[in-house]
Parts: structure tokens; C-alpha cells; sequence
């Protein structure tokens, strides 16, 4: 995905199978581009055209996805991930910190402490990998109980030095291994769920690509819980949903479907607080934009959310919770 051309680096551009109209446009129109300036033809009105169709078939794609499209779409091999986002918001003042004092340091969850302008921020979240290599070396953003546990120790000293605490969210589910069930996973992210509930400090959680099952709620408990544009958030994937419901992943598409993971499905059924924008094509189209997008979101939530005192906080959070899943008839 990432090559090298005179020391410089840039993403080579993959698309999904849906987005191949777009593909076949984009490369008539760098075709076009270049017999023009290899030669003295004027394609100065092609270039137009092709430019016109291309704007017209990427609106119409994007904007008729199906579920299983927007799932698709969460896991580009070219979308940002978490480091990606803290590195652009934050630039250099971004402090990783290390393990979580008991068994290791997890490399599907980081965190570390960053500032935007004036204001630091404690920054947790999932790390995926970007070829074969790294992907293994951050499990896939699939966290450990010990990747859980860090995430906790990060929250309660950010709790302790009054530092909002912003996690980003970006995994297929905790580790399903038999170490990580033997080491108490499902007791780390209980008691993640538990104490963040009642942190004193503001949380604001964005959900920036896949928000699955508990791997997700580990850090997902939050004042305002957001959500980018393609991202999906549910109990489980579509392909497990598939498997369990009918015994295949073939029907991984209805399951998509049924599950209501998108991001107006979890905003109607009041799960997220906000839908986050992202760029025409994906957050992968655009990343500076979406960076600066995610950041703005970020400081004006912020905002709203500093001047409230701690027992404010807790009770409203509290209570933001309780409500979910009640029906009034």
C-alpha cells in the first residue's frame, strides 16, 4: 500500500469493487493528462468531460451505499487509522505512554498524552497495521485484556490531573484468543465499561472506522460518543452475525442489513450523539480534510463539556445510558 518514489511517501490508491467506475474514470483522466503533455494535442475539453463524468458517478456511488458498502468502506486498506489521526491533530506533541503495569504493553491499544493548541488531552485507541507485518505486530486491532487495562490506567491518572480523555475507535473485536479469556478479558472490558461511566473528567469517543462488539465498548463509554460518516458500530460484524444466524458468511450482506450498524442507524436509535462528515469518497479521499474535521468536532465538543463540574458530568452520563434501549409507549 505504501511505496517509495525520491524519498518521498505516498499511499498507492486501492479501491474496492463497487468503487471500479471510478477507477476506470480516474485512469482515462490521468491517460488524458499525459498524452497531453507528451504531445501537442490540446485535450483541454476531454479532460473537462471526464472530469464532469467522474464527479457525477462518485456522488451517485457514494451516496446510494448499502450497509455492507459503508462496512467495506470502514476497512479500506487507505483509511486513517488511530495513530494517523492523533499524529495529525496533535503533531509533535503527542507523548505515547507504555503498558499497563501488570502483564505487558499491548500494541493494539495506544495512548499517550497530546495537545491541540493550549489544551492537552489524553488520547486512547485501537491500532491496526498497514501491510502483513504490522498488522500482525498490532494484532489486527484486536486488544489483549492487558490492552484494556493500559487503556484504564491512562483514564484514571488523566482523571487524576483533570485532562479530558478522547478514544478513537477502530477495531473487529477484542481478542478472542484462549490467553486473552485466561487473562480476564471479559472482566477488563467490564471494568473499563464500569469506570468510565463514572470518570470525572470529559470523555468524547469517535468511532473512526469498525466499532465492534465489546472491543469497542471497552473504550466506548463516553459524554458524547461520535461517529465518522462510514464508520459502523454494532454487537457484532456481518459476518459473524451470518455465521451464528445461518450457519454461512454468504449472508453476511443481509446481516449488514438487519443489524442497523450504520451511522444514521446508531444516530436514529440514539446509540452515537453525532454523525462526523467525512469527505466525498471516504475519510482515505481526504485526510487532511477529515483530520481537521475530526479536530474541530473534538474542540467544540470540548466546549460544551469543560465547564461542567465533575458530579455534572457523572450524573448526566449516567444518565445518558440508562435511556438507552427504554421504550415509551
Amino acid at each position: 500500500m505504501y511505496a517509495n518514489q525520491k524519498n518521498k511517501l505516498y499511499i498507492l490508491m486501492e479501491y474496492l469493487e463497487f468503487e471500479l467506475p471510478i477507477k476506470e474514470l480516474e485512469d482515462q483522466l490521468q491517460k488524458c493528462r499525459v498524452i497531453g503533455k507528451e504531445s501537442e494535442v490540446d485535450v483541454t475539453e476531454t479532460c473537462i468531460q471526464i472530469e464532469k463524468k467522474l464527479k457525477v458517478t462518485t456522488t451517485d456511488i457514494y451516496k446510494n451505499l448499502s450497509p455492507w458498502q459503508k462496512v467495506q468502506l470502514s476497512r479500506h486498506p487507505n483509511r486513517p487509522y488511530t495513530l494517523d489521526y492523533i499524529k495529525a491533530i496533535c503533531g509533535d506533541s503527542f507523548l505515547e505512554l507504555h503498558g499497563d503495569r501488570n502483564v505487558k504493553d499491548d500494541k493494539a491499544m495506544v495512548g499517550g498524552l497530546g495537545k491541540i493548541g493550549d489544551q492537552s488531552f489524553m488520547f486512547i485507541g485501537q491500532q491496526k497495521g498497514v501491510n502483513t507485518k504490522t498488522r500482525q505486530y498490532r494484532n489486527f486491532g484486536m486488544a489483549n485484556p492487558e490492552g484494556y487495562r493500559k487503556a484504564l490506567r491512562l483514564m484514571k491518572s488523566a482523571e487524576k490531573f483533570g485532562i479530558p480523555v478522547v478514544t478513537l475507535i477502530d477495531t473487529p473485536g477484542a481478542y478472542p484468543g484462549l490467553e486473552a479469556e485466561e487473562r480476564g478479558q471479559g472482566e477488563a472490558i467490564a471494568r473499563n465499561i464500569l469506570e468510565m461511566t463514572r470518570l470525572q473528567v470529559p470523555v468524547i469517543a469517535i468511532i473512526i472506522g469498525e466499532g465492534a462488539s465489546g472491543g469497542a465498548l471497552g473504550i466506548g463509554v463516553g459524554d458524547k460518543v461520535l461517529m465518522l460518516e462510514n464508520a459502523w458500530y454494532s454487537v457484532i460484524s456481518p459476518e459473524n452475525c451470518s455465521s451464528i444466524l445461518w450457519r454461512s458468511w454468504e449472508y453476511k450482506e443481509q446481516a449488514a442489513e438487519v443489524l442497523k450498524l450504520t451511522a444514521k442507524d446508531a444516530k436514529k436509535i440514539k446509540v452515537i450523539d453525532e454523525i462526523i462528515k467525512e469527505p466525498l469518497g471516504g475519510a482515505h479521499r481526504d485526510r487532511i480534510k477529515t483530520f481537521e474535521t475530526v479536530k474541530t468536532v473534538i474542540l467544540k465538543h470540548y466546549s460544551e463539556l469543560k465547564n461542567l463540574s465533575p458530579e455534572v458530568l457523572v450524573n448526566n452520563r449516567m444518565e445518558k445510558y440508562s435511556e438507552m434501549g427504554v421504550y415509551k409507549g
